[in-house]
């Protein structure tokens, strides 16, 4: 019997196998979260975490590792500079994958495939730019007067 031994195929030749991996990791690394089917974020969660345990410890034998299959350099100095720094107290974890549901054409299951500590950018609402426009000007007001 063979349980758990090796990696999941894909379904793929070695080749495109690892260009799709590849460019997955990449667009993990640069957008911080992507929707992929549950088969790869399995794959693509082993490779990106091995990848971040290199760039905890920034040194030029890791870097040449890990751009070995990152070739957009700016994703590259951004896991190094910024997320590897992000999970220096953390001891492995770095992903989740969060299950959306299945695809309607081929019922496979889709799921987000994230990093931890992900920063998410907020939305300022209009309300909240008012408000502050019209602290602003009370504060403005009251020195006018005085002057």
């Amino acid at each position: 019997m063979k349980h758990k031994s090796g990696f999941n195929a894909l379904n793929m030749r070695s080749d495109r196998r690892k260009a799709v991996k590849r460019s997955m990791v990449t667009s993990v690394f640069k957008y911080e979260r992507i929707k992929t089917t549950k088969a790869r974020a399995l794959e693509i969660r082993r490779m990106a975490e091995k990848m971040i345990t290199r760039a905890k410890e920034d040194s030029v034998h890791n870097r040449r590792v890990v751009a070995e299959d990152i070739k957009d350099e700016a994703v590259l100095a951004k896991l190094f500079t910024d997320i590897a720094p992000r999970f220096a107290t953390r001891n492995g974890g770095y992903t989740r994958i969060l299950k959306l549901g299945r695809r309607n054409n081929d019922a496979a299951e889709i799921v987000i495939l994230e990093l931890v500590d992900r920063k998410v950018k907020e939305k300022k609402d209009k309300k909240d730019k008012k408000e502050k426009a019209k602290k602003a000007e009370e504060t403005k007001a009251p020195a006018e007067e005085k002057a």
